[in-house]
């Protein structure tokens, strides 16, 4: 019996390839919003990180290198009002 193939996504902070679903999906909507997606689904480009702590922790939003890794990987600029706004939310789901 042929086993299934199982999607693999790189992680947009570590560089490591993970299966698609134990990571997050960020995604730039279509009205260039920077959401979350929590089902994986949501219209838009999207990239992905993995749940490991030295990926969400606040200290990689301090060190500056979210910004720029969102912006490539998203393929947008980013203002700092949507960039606080998504640290923000990122936040809150960490603390969940």
């Amino acid at each position: 019996m042929k086993t299934k193939k199982i999607p693999l996504r790189k992680c947009i902070v570590c560089q490591e390839m993970h299966p698609k679903k134990e990571l997050l999906r960020v995604v730039r909507t279509p009205d260039e919003r920077i959401v979350i997606d929590m089902t994986g689904r949501a219209a838009g480009r999207g990239t992905y990180v993995c749940r490991r702590e030295t990926c969400m922790t606040p200290d990689t939003f301090a060190s500056g290198k979210w910004k720029k890794v969102l912006e490539r990987a998203l393929n947008m600029t980013i203002s700092q009002e949507q960039y606080d706004q998504f640290r923000s939310d990122w936040m809150e789901l960490i603390d969940k």
